[in-house]
Order: C-alpha cells, then sequence, then structure tokens
C-alpha cells in the first residue's frame, strides 16, 4: 500500500482518539488486505470498537490470543500474573485459570512452561467457546460452570497454582470506564461489586479446597485495593504477599496454602 492511504489512515484513527494510530494502522493493513475489508475494519475501529475485538485477535505475554464479540478482551498489564506464576510452576504442574474469558493467562502459562495440566473455566458461554479455541493447541480443558463449579473433583488438593483475572472495579466507577469497554464487554467482567473485591472473596475462599500443599493463587486487583484483598486471602487460610510492577502499572495479591 502506498504511503499516502496510510498517512489517511493514521489521520483517521488519531482523528477518533486512537493514541497508538500508527500502530493500529500497521496492524490493520496486516491483517485486512482486501480494501473493502480494511476500510470495514476501519470503520468499526473509528466507531469505537476496541482494536482486539476489531482484528478478531490480541498480542498478550508473547502469544496471539483469539478474541470475539462478548469476551473481555486481556490488558497488557494482566501479564505480570503471568510473570509471578511462571515461577512456581514446572512441566507436569496442574494449573488453573479461574474466570478465563479468553484463557489468555492459561495460554501465555502453558506456552512459556510446556507440559502444564491446564484446566480454566468461566461463566460466559461465549468466553468458554473462545477459551476452547485457544487452549486446544496446548491441551487445556475448559469448563462452563460459575468459578469452581465445573472444576472436575480429581484436581482438589493438587493444583499448584491458580491464575484469576477477576473483575474488580468497583460498580461506581464502571461509568467512568473507556467507552470500548463499557460498550463492548459485558458488564459483569468488569464490574467487582461495591468495593471491587466481591469475586476476588470468593476466589480467595474457593482456592484451599483446591490447592496443593504450599501451591499459590495469583489475582490482579489495584494498588488502592492490595490491602483489602491481602485480608481476604488471610481470611481463607492464605499467606498472602503484594507485588506491584510500576512500569506496567500492575498489581497483583500473591497467596501461598501453607503445608
Amino acid at each position: 500500500m502506498t504511503a499516502a492511504p496510510t498517512d489517511d489512515l493514521v489521520a483517521r484513527l488519531r482523528a477518533a482518539g486512537c493514541v497508538f494510530a500508527e500502530d493500529e494502522a500497521a496492524a490493520l493493513l496486516t491483517s485486512f488486505v482486501e480494501p473493502v475489508a480494511l476500510e470495514g475494519a476501519v470503520a468499526r475501529r473509528v466507531a469505537g470498537e476496541p482494536l482486539e475485538l476489531v482484528l478478531g485477535w490480541a498480542d498478550f505475554a508473547g502469544v496471539r490470543v483469539l478474541l470475539e464479540a462478548g469476551v473481555f478482551v486481556p490488558r497488557q498489564r494482566t501479564a505480570y500474573v503471568v510473570d509471578l506464576a511462571a515461577r512456581v510452576v514446572s512441566p507436569g504442574s496442574v494449573v488453573v485459570d479461574l474466570c478465563c474469558g479468553s484463557g489468555a493467562l492459561g495460554l501465555a502459562l502453558a506456552s512459556r512452561i510446556p507440559g502444564l495440566v491446564l484446566h480454566a473455566a468461566d461463566v460466559s458461554p461465549v468466553a468458554v467457546a473462545c477459551a476452547r479455541r485457544n487452549l486446544a493447541p496446548v491441551g487445556g480443558q475448559v469448563h462452563l460452570g460459575d468459578l469452581d463449579a465445573a472444576l472436575p473433583d480429581g484436581l482438589r488438593g493438587r493444583v499448584e497454582a491458580i491464575v484469576a483475572n477477576v473483575p474488580y472495579v468497583p460498580s461506581e466507577s464502571v461509568a467512568l470506564m473507556p467507552r470500548e469497554s463499557r460498550e463492548h464487554e459485558p458488564l459483569f467482567t468488569v464490574d467487582g461489586g461495591a468495593d471491587g473485591l466481591d469475586i476476588l472473596r470468593r476466589v480467595a475462599g474457593l482456592a484451599p479446597r483446591w490447592l496443593a500443599p504450599g501451591g499459590s493463587l495469583f489475582i490482579e486487583t489495584s494498588e488502592a485495593q492490595a490491602d483489602a484483598a491481602v485480608a481476604a486471602f488471610a481470611d481463607a487460610g492464605l499467606g498472602a504477599r503484594v507485588h506491584h510492577d510500576e512500569e506496567r502499572g500492575a498489581t497483583v495479591v500473591a497467596g501461598r496454602l501453607r503445608g
């Protein structure tokens, strides 16, 4: 494609408020070769649809994650969960990805450490179908159910790591989120209740019955919520530590089942 159309595309994206217009233009031009398809994709992006949903994939923690409408788009900061969990698992470890959405966390972890026994679960049929597409190549099994309800009983007491990207935005703050998220991601994937920690508390509470002695739970939260999250982990019998990555603006609470 000539420089002029590319410049025009960048200008259209920038005018629509796309901060990384040049990068987005390059991704669109690579993914949509036919002019009609490209124009349709650009129109969707200019109208406010997340780039990842327009493309049908997201680059996350070194892997390409397939996406579709109605599925939460993984944030780059959440790769910190993968970094931390990778330190405590090895080939053959049982790993569970709860609130898995597209399966991004499990896929990235299994791609980094081949040979994991990976299970994932989500309450959304759309997310489960998407996660199955992503996790099939790494042998992951995806279950439809509320949190751990559909996990096989045989996993109890055997899980080395649970990773969970739970919704943690306080209900009254959802209206302040970017329009992309408010209009194109299901509310239940971002709304964490009055203080944002409703699902985190539930996951912390169920984790001990699945974790092996010394097993770990990793959940992303905000820096402001970290102390309350640590208290929730402690109430569940988990020793907890807060990890913060300043560069990515990421905060993860890691809990360990004493054994």
